[in-house]
This record gives structure tokens, C-alpha cells and sequence, in this order.
């Protein structure tokens, strides 16, 4: 007999606001989303200021710069575009493990700036944004990474965007950019 499903978006906190979205309708796709990726256990969502998400950056990847999402999966390793860093002194110490099965997917912390910068530039909402943020990092935490899969994780998201009617997926956005700015694959300019 198969285990049945088990989801959990535990906390989503809005420390920025985002014009047109509450916490709960953010919850809401999230939970969603997380069903359509396939990610088990809890998931906590942090969208915040790009002065937090830099810090964030810094800390875990030694990156200065703030960045638009970044995934930090139960196992250790933080995720933003191709790179992947050991977390070496990221402790949960605000909670403990999920409570209902003990698991944790991981959290995602998102720039509520950059993601509406984006959002205009993009020509959609800033909500849309944040959506299209939120799957990515989900993929993430599912063990995606889009520089070292193949296209397997491009493929993903197209996919599920599409399903989740959301607009063009981050790593669309970020090969596109590249092509006509003549950046590597992968860069960001």
C-alpha cells in the first residue's frame, strides 16, 4: 500500500507586500503548485526585501548581491540558477520538523522588489510574479537544477507553468535575455 501524499506549505510570510496578493492566496497557489511538482512535506515561503534576500545571498552562497529566489532544501544545499552551495551553518532553529509526518521540503525566499521590477518589465502582474518564483524554487527543492539537468528542469516548469496558467517560466526568461544580450546560458545580466 502506497504512502499516501503528504503536503505541506507551512508558512508563507509576506514581510514585503505585493500589491494584488494576500498570504493566503499565495498559500493557496503555492499548495498547488507544490502538488503539481511533487514535492512532499513542509514547505515554508518568505517574500521579503531585496536588502534580506541579499544578506540571504551572502551568507549561505557568498554572494553580495540580492537575487530574485533562492531554495534551500532539507537536504543542505542551497539552490539559485546553476550554482549549489553547501548551507553549512543553516540550522531550522524557529521550528522543528514538520509536524504531521516529520518531514521538511525546505523554504524559499523570494525579493518582493526584484519580483515586481520583473513583473513590469515582463509586462504582468506582480502576483504573476511571485507565482512563477514560487514554482521555480519548488523545483528546486525537488532536486531540479537547470544547469546541470539537460533541460529536464526547463521542461518541468514550461510544463507546469502552462498547467498552472502562469506566463513565462524564469528559465524561458533567462535563456531569452541571453540570446539577445548576448550572455552565456545561465548568466544574469
Amino acid at each position: 500500500m502506497a504512502l499516501p501524499f503528504i503536503l505541506g506549505i507551512g508558512v508563507v510570510i509576506l514581510r514585503s507586500r505585493v500589491r494584488g496578493l494576500s498570504a493566503r492566496a499565495l498559500e493557496q497557489f503555492a499548495a498547488r503548485a507544490q502538488h503539481a511538482v511533487g514535492v512532499r512535506g513542509e514547505v515554508g515561503v518568505l517574500v521579503t526585501s531585496s536588502a534580506e534576500l541579499r544578506r540571504l545571498n551572502y551568507r549561505f552562497r557568498g554572494k553580495n548581491s540580492a537575487t530574485d529566489v533562492l531554495s534551500f532544501p532539507s537536504d543542505g544545499k542551497i539552490h539559485h540558477g546553476g550554482t549549489e552551495t553547501q548551507r553549512n551553518s543553516f540550522v531550522r532553529t524557529s521550528a522543528p520538523l514538520c509536524l504531521c509526518c516529520g518531514c521538511s521540503a525546505g523554504d524559499i525566499a523570494i525579493s518582493a522588489e526584484i519580483a515586481s521590477r520583473n513583473a513590469r518589465h515582463l509586462g504582468h502582474s506582480p502576483a504573476d510574479e511571485l507565482r512563477v518564483l514560487i514554482l521555480h524554487g519548488l523545483l528546486h527543492l525537488a532536486g531540479y537544477d537547470h544547469e546541470t539537468d539537460s533541460g529536464q528542469m526547463a521542461r518541468k516548469e514550461m510544463r507546469l507553468r502552462r498547467a498552472l496558467g502562469l506566463p513565462a517560466a524564469l528559465i524561458e526568461r533567462t535563456s531569452a535575455e541571453g540570446t539577445r544580450q548576448g550572455v552565456g546560458k545561465g548568466q544574469r545580466s
